[in-house]
């Protein structure tokens, strides 16, 4: 059963790589949601804490990585999210 949590956590963890890379790339991100990175964060901070709790590599594993990849996402929003002061009007 194991490999199976291992199996899925991969295949869930590796789905935020395109999102990381594409954002690191376009430095565009207006499109993601803080809200929702940071509730993912919180989530699966949490997921690692009851994985911790029930002794579960797959749980452990797959979160860990899961949040350095969420984490990178909601950290480049903060940072490429800042909006460049709109110069003064001409006159």
């Amino acid at each position: 059963m194991e490999i199976i949590g291992l199996v899925a956590g991969f295949c869930t963890t590796a789905s935020f790589v395109p999102q990381v890379v594409r954002t690191w790339r376009t430095r565009s991100v207006a499109d993601i949601s803080l809200r929702m990175y940071l509730l993912l964060c919180l989530g699966v901070s949490l997921w690692l804490v009851y994985g911790a709790l029930v002794g579960s590599v797959a749980v452990l594993l797959a979160n860990s990585v899961t949040l350095v990849l969420a984490a990178s996402v909601l950290g480049m929003k903060l940072a490429f999210g800042r909006k460049k002061p709109a110069p003064p009007p001409r006159r």
